[in-house]
């Protein structure tokens, strides 16, 4: 454990511009065993000097096995152009040990149980990790980031520090090395039939209020029929969990997709349980009256996704949640054919009185874990050096995103433009060949982060348009780190999922009038008999033992 104050091996060496080999020794949290204390022996097929901007290309030809998120819509093939051009670029090959995405965290978890892990685990999400830390299966990564000078460029110019520290756990390091953004990307918001909008003289939505007033107007002219019917109800394990997610940012709370039982209250400077605050109920009071003034289809918090379409396509309904792939491939696709004249357009998510914010945390992406198994290689530098340049490099991230230059894709003023015959994600429907089924690039295993400029390069014009908007706003503070000792761990799962499921039950009893929001008391009630305050005080006691501990 670290003093307070006392700088560790990790920050010393963060400090460096680049990698001299000679330099690399006595490195390592101290629980690896000897072979953890002298990388000076694992240099075998690294380079010397390695810097940021700089090509990786291994001294000798190497190979490291990683698991494989096989994604159904574009399934592996073993001839991808990726594959290939990876190897020629860097002298690495990769061996993927492919798990199908429907069983991916299932098989992950069995295969890191039985000790049979591949060395590279990418498309994991915080907090999967944590199950894994107490066996010592996976690395501290923290410790060994110093390895690795374009993910530790990128941390420090993008001030990433603070969202790093809360994926620290109790022992100071992190286990995980995330996708690095340097903006906040976001996600989802709200769209609304804009041809319904000018028939009626009504402007799009700014604000929550407005949102109501244009719901009103919409079901004053077609009083037979719900304004909104929404969808991301079904396969998830929170209702409506788009609607909840934006619609509690706008509040300054974590809801449907985004739901944390703990949340960080900046002006109490402590942990709070996020389904009995103030700002929580206010969201779940909106959506009440929305839906007591059949303004929103309550059929939007049980339905399928299909069926919330449906209905978006057959005019009895006129606003639905939407991300910009599912606006521009699904809804105004489909509406463009089934109803003359019809336009549909996703606003910027509407402000509420949190004012023009995103929450905090979102410039980290699910990243990827080491085997502990690596660092008994005497290839481990050079591992290390290769996992930086293809998550953390710009020509990295570029590469694994648009492929090869002049042969997917070309490159002029800053724009990226797909080669003649190839189609990203629908955008040339009848074009022979896709960046991501027929070449391996565009894969969500390899692709994720990155600078503005680079994330951005892919948007149509609806997405650049809403990301340049959202991307002007504050991102609200991350909460202190304040990581869990593997017995308190234990002891919050088993108080965690009773409180998440009572929230998530009870929030769509109040939403949908089945129980009034005079028993809110009640609830707060219910939910501390089920041991509510003693998960709060475990997270704020965690976190002044961190800060104690670590400084």
């Amino acid at each position: 454990m670290k003093n307070a104050g006392q700088l560790s091996r990790r920050q010393i060496l963060s400090a460096a511009g680049f990698i001299g080999l000679a330099t690399l020794t006595g490195c390592g949290s101290g629980d690896d065993g000897g072979d953890s204390k002298d990388l000076s022996r694992k240099q075998n097929g690294a380079m010397k000097e390695y810097r940021v901007g700089e090509q990786f290309r291994a001294a000798k030809p190497l190979s490291f096995s990683i698991l494989h998120n096989d994604n159904p819509v574009y399934p592996p093939k073993s001839g991808w152009l990726f594959w290939k051009e990876l190897t020629r670029r860097t002298g690495i090959t990769l061996k993927p040990v492919s798990v199908p995405l429907s069983d991916y965290e299932k098989k992950r978890s069995v295969l890191i149980g039985a000790g049979d892990a591949p060395l590279l685990i990418p498309k994991t999400y915080h907090p999967s990790e944590v199950a894994f830390v107490s066996s010592g299966a996976i690395l501290p990564v923290s410790e060994y980031v110093h390895l690795m000078p374009n993910y530790r460029d990128k941390v420090k110019r993008w001030k990433l520090e603070p969202e790093l520290d809360s994926i620290r756990q109790s022992d100071g390091d992190y286990y995980l090395l995330p996708g690095l953004h340097e903006k906040a990307k976001s996600g989802y918001s709200l769209s609304l039939r804009t041809d319904v909008l000018d028939r009626l003289g009504l402007a799009l939505p700014t604000t929550w209020d407005e949102v109501h007033e244009v719901f009103t107007a919409i079901r004053a002219e077609y009083p037979d029929r719900y304004p909104f019917s929404d969808r991301w109800s079904i396969n998830t394990p929170y209702p409506a969990a788009a609607l909840f997610s934006y619609l509690g940012q706008a509040y300054g709370v974590r809801a449907g997709w985004s739901y944390d039982n703990i949340s960080y209250d900046r002006s109490a400077d402590e942990f709070v349980f996020t389904g009995a605050t103030d700002g929580y109920r206010t969201v779940v009071e909106y959506l009440r009256k929305l839906v007591a003034e059949k303004l929103v289809d309550p059929e939007s918090f049980t339905q399928t996704d299909d069926d919330a379409v449906q209905k978006l396509l057959g005019e009895k309904s006129f606003a639905i949640s939407a991300n910009p792939q599912e606006l521009v491939q699904n809804y105004r696709y489909n509406l463009e054919k089934q109803v003359r004249g019809s336009k549909i357009e996703m606003v910027p998510v509407p402000l509420g009185p949190a004012g023009p914010v995103v929450l905090g945390g979102l410039r980290l992406e699910n990243g990827v874990m080491i085997s502990t198994k690596a660092l008994k290689s005497d290839t481990f530098v050079a591992m290390m050096q290769f996992v930086d340049w293809l998550w953390y490099s710009d020509e990295g991230q570029r590469f694994a995103k648009w492929g090869v230059q002049g042969t997917t894709y070309t490159y002029s003023g800053s724009t990226y433009r797909l080669k003649p015959g190839i189609s990203l994600m629908g955008s040339d429907p009848d074009a022979p060949k896709d960046l991501q089924k027929d070449f391996g690039f565009f894969n969500g295993v390899f692709t994720y982060g990155g600078s503005w400029a680079l994330v951005s390069s892919s948007f149509g014009p609806d997405e650049k348009k809403f990301q340049d908007a959202m991307a002007q706003r504050e991102q609200l503070p991350i909460g202190p780190a304040h990581p869990l000792q593997s017995v308190e761990q234990e002891q919050a799962t088993l108080w965690d999922t009773p409180l998440r499921d009572h929230v998530t039950q009870n929030t769509l009893k109040f939403v949908l009038g089945r129980r009034p929001l005079s028993e809110w008391d009640s609830y707060v009630a219910e939910l501390k008999a089920k041991n509510m305050d003693r998960l709060v005080d475990l997270h704020n006691k965690a976190r002044a033992r961190f800060q104690k501990e670590n400084g």
